[in-house]
């Protein structure tokens, strides 16, 4: 018995393992099902564009700091070992020097600019200005990406909804295809009926294949829109839309654009760059003024060529004699010899330091200055349209999305209306055709009619849909389809 229990123990711990495995497995397999909120999250993390002006932020940023460093006075230092050949002067002895002589050279300089025309300042006032507007063109990037994922996902849903209506009319065909066969067998109807029905179901089934296509279609343009893998197996949620409400609970296009035209970054990051070709230009006119700068320096050296007296011994040397008495005349002369300099000595006695104001004055330099303030001046007129142009495309944005919206309404409440009487129409319709007092041609067309009447009811409702969500994020929203 304990062998079997034992036994009994090791298979239940096998099977355990096997089903737990099996639902690890099952759950790992099952594709994800994406939210229009995941599309747009995984689209701004992945957008190859938004990386490069995350990068165009970092360095715009580099720059601002640069700017500011700017202000410190600069510090440099240098250093030299040169070996002069043939008849050189030395620059420390005035002398020639006739052989190989090595001399070395140190020096440090520094330089504040006390005043250069506010230039410096400036370009710190621009720079920030330049970083925050790159900060705004990285939001309007992350705007048209999500307004564009939102559309794309809408689409989508849309192809869906068509796929399951092409399906529900074709089911209700091969209904009416085998209903007819057995009465076409029977007798009580003619074979044409039944050939015009087998036709629609050919014309249905074409329908299928096409609603089939177009959503292959929307699931590769947003897979490849938010740049994920494109895999056949991406699935999106269909949430719970939100309600087609009647216009009146719409903003009026110019409530829309007093508010954006304050809120959107497109228009922030247009006045920010109108504001920067006015520091370019203030810049441009700080080169015309005078500059004056503080410095100082520390240089000494070494010469090979420099040398110092060692010692001197006086030598007696004969000079002649006298004419008188015949006398010997000698004579003291002094002999030297000479050394060359101790390097630490030479460091030390070469040692040299200034200090000094330096005033530049510009008076002519080609005209450039002139010339640059010009092209400044023009700039800002440049950047001032810039930032009209981008007033104008708002508005204009905020327009045709109103008076689409608002066509998308009246469209969308024809339609209801044509797709209640269309059912209604088809329902009488099937009823007498079922009784042979119909047609199959005129069956097929109330069905045609009821299919289309649905198609447009679903176009309405996801451009109203997807114009409303542009509108509401003008006003500030953030983009949502759920209800």
């Amino acid at each position: 018995m304990y062998i079997s229990y034992r036994l009994f123990s090791f298979r239940f711990f096998f099977i355990f393992l096997f089903l737990t495995g099996f639902f690890i497995s099952s759950a790992q397999d099952t594709p994800k099902v994406w939210s229009l909120e995941d599309c747009i999250n995984y689209a701004l993390d992945h957008n190859l564009d938004i990386k490069k002006q995350i990068l165009s932020v970092e360095a715009n940023k580099k720059q601002l700091l640069q700017s500011r460093l700017n202000l410190l006075p600069d510090l440099n230092a240098n250093a030299t070992n040169v070996w002069n050949f043939g008849q050189t002067i030395d620059m420390y002895t005035n002398t020639f020097a006739t052989s190989t002589v090595r001399s070395n050279n140190f020096y440090i300089q520094s330089t504040a600019t006390l005043f250069s025309g506010l230039t410096k300042v400036n370009t710190i006032k621009q720079n920030s200005i330049i970083l925050l507007a790159s900060q705004f063109d990285l939001d309007v990037l992350k705007n048209d990406i999500s307004l564009a994922v939102a559309g794309y996902f809408l689409d989508m849903l849309l192809n869906l909804e068509l796929l399951d209506v092409a399906r529900n009319q074709i089911e209700i065909t091969k209904g009416q295809v085998s209903r007819m066969s057995k009465l076409v067998e029977a007798g009580s109807s003619a074979k044409g009926d039944l050939l015009n029905i087998q036709a629609q179901e050919s014309a249905e089934a074409l329908a299928v294949i096409q609603a089939e296509n177009r959503l292959v279609i929307s699931r590769l343009s947003l897979q490849q829109l938010i740049d994920l893998p494109v895999s056949p197996d991406f699935r999106i949620e269909k949430p719970l839309l939100k309600p087609v409400e009647d216009s009146k609970g719409l903003l009026t296009p110019d409530q829309v654009f007093n508010f954006a035209v304050e809120k959107r970054p497109e228009i922030k990051s247009a006045d920010l760059h109108v504001q920067s070709a006015q520091k370019s230009l203030a810049i441009a006119r700080g080169v015309l003024y005078p500059s004056l700068s503080f410095g100082g320096s520390w240089g000494t050296g070494y010469s090979g060529a420099s040398q110092e007296l060692e010692s001197t011994v006086y030598k007696k040397e004969f000079i002649g004699m006298t004419n008188v008495s015949g006398d010997t005349v000698f004579g003291y002369y002094p002999s030297s010899t000479y050394k060359n300099k101790n390097f630490s000595k030479q460091i030390r006695d070469n040692d040299n330091k200034t200090l000094g104001f330096y005033l530049r004055i510009p008076i002519f330099n080609g005209w450039t200055g002139r010339t640059n303030i010009s092209l400044a001046k023009i700039q800002q007129e440049k950047a001032e349209i810039d930032l009209e142009i981008q007033k104008r495309d708002l508005r204009k944005n905020i327009e045709q999305a109103y008076t689409d919206a608002s066509a998308s309404l009246q469209q969308y409440n024809a339609s209801l209306q044509k797709v209640a009487a269309q059912e209604e129409s088809f329902k009488y319709t099937q009823q007498k055709f079922d009784v042979g007092m119909m047609t199959s041609f005129d069956y097929n067309n109330s069905k045609k009619d009821l299919t289309k009447a649905e198609s447009d009811l679903l176009q309405a409702k996801y451009d109203f849909i997807f114009k409303t969500t542009i509108l509401d994020f003008y006003m500030g929203k953030p983009i949502s389809i759920n209800k």
